[in-house]
């Protein structure tokens, strides 16, 4: 028994912004001074990223002209967790709906009422009753579909939501599964100078993702079969990423090491995932990486040889979104089914995420056609070892 992923659904909020606007407004935030105005401007100008999208109007506007933010001098009093979290409410079900009818509009053999299944993901905000019983009355669920939230796990949980899918499409061969990430990153902008809160500022934007996993492939386009899974910890990292809830909201660190230990251990999380199945590293020519930023994905080409070329999907998202946490790597993913043909069926496709932990997260994936269904279930059934370590 396999489990397909069938389709992908995005969604961002309605304020996309320039990064260069973004950086103008954290400059006057922390009222950095000329010379440190120039070194943020020039760290966000190599970030990689073109745009980023938020819930809040604030980061495309000035003092006297905030909705979220004071309007004061150092925007105090500085906003609460609580002043985040509602903001977290409402939001964070409108776009995870928008991402889950963007996803099943592909579908149109699947009425919701035959979900069975629904994994909510996010870091950025909880609250209960949640975003899953929420979702079950906005989307008309069954009140009966089996609910499972992963809550703070950082960039690396969709993978985690995706092992759950593929475990409940194995265990039950009618499930229908609806794993949807909801990430609002830019309510928790840290108003401090140090190098981490810097980093993140320049780093994370906001968006949702909806995924549909059951146990065949999509009707009509080509779908992704769930192979294998891998999991690793790199414990020196411990400290490098971390996520904490503090007085003023979420608060990341992310230290310029990361980069540096995902690539040492980058290679021996591939080789662990590929030990035991009829594919090497030299046969996949899809890959679908997390881009944590534009120095992970660099580290990433350097350890396993790759191309940019080969990760044009993750710089593609890394510009036009930035860093959505968990929601990242599937807008990674959906890039890449958006290119899939037949002709492609069989293909390898690996995929990399990474959080806190140091936390590593691979899996591979298949391209299965409905043309050739029978060819896809011969290929995964010799792949059918599958990693779930935690």
């Amino acid at each position: 028994m396999s489990s397909y992923l069938c389709a992908i659904g995005t969604a961002n909020p309605p304020h996309r912004i320039p990064q260069p606007q973004i950086a103008d407004f954290m400059a006057a935030a922390l009222e950095l001074d000329e010379r440190d105005t120039r070194k943020l401007r020039a760290l966000y100008r190599v970030s990689g990223i073109a745009h980023r999208y938020s819930v809040l109007p604030d980061y495309a506007r000035v003092n006297g002209e905030f909705e979220f933010f004071p309007n004061t001098p150092g925007l105090e009093p500085f906003p609460a967790v609580g002043r985040r979290m509602a903001e977290y409410r409402r939001f964070a079900l409108p776009l995870a709906v928008e991402a889950v009818r963007a996803c099943l509009s592909q579908l149109p053999e699947v009425e919701v009422g035959s979900i069975t299944h629904l994994i909510t993901v996010s870091c950025t905000g909880m609250y209960a009753p949640g975003l899953d019983i929420e979702l079950v009355g906005a989307l008309g669920l069954p009140g009966h579909v089996q609910r499972t939230c992963v809550n703070f796990m950082g960039c690396y949980a969709a993978v985690n939501g995706l092992k759950l899918a593929d475990a409940f499409c194995r265990a039950t061969p009618k499930a229908r599964v609806l794993v949807v990430c909801v990430e609002l990153c830019t309510l928790h902008f840290q108003k401090s100078p140090e190098d981490d809160h810097l980093v993140s500022n320049a780093l994370f934007g906001d968006g949702a993702a909806a995924v549909l996993v059951q146990s065949e492939p999509a009707a009509h386009q080509p779908s992704l079969a769930l192979t294998a899974f891998h999991c690793d910890l790199e414990p020196n990292g411990h400290a490098d990423m971390a996520w904490h809830i503090n007085d003023f909201g979420f608060e990341m660190t992310l230290s310029s090491y990361v980069p540096r230990m995902i690539q040492d251990g980058i290679g021996q999380l591939t080789q662990r995932l590929l030990a035991d199945l009829p594919v090497e590293l030299a046969d996949i020519r899809a890959f679908a990486i997390h881009p944590g930023g534009r120095k992970i994905l660099e580290s990433i080409e350097q350890a396993l040889g790759l191309s940019a070329h080969d990760n044009r999907y993750a710089y593609a998202v890394l510009r036009e979104y930035g860093n959505m946490s968990s929601a990242t790597v599937l807008f990674v993913l959906a890039r890449l089914m958006s290119e899939l043909t037949a002709a492609d069926n069989g293909a390898p496709v690996l995929s990399f995420a990474f959080g806190p932990g140091l936390t590593l997260e691979a899996m591979l994936l298949t391209v299965a056609s409905e043309n050739v269904e029978g060819d896809v279930e011969r290929a995964v059934e010799q792949t059918e070892t599958v990693f779930l370590a935690s």
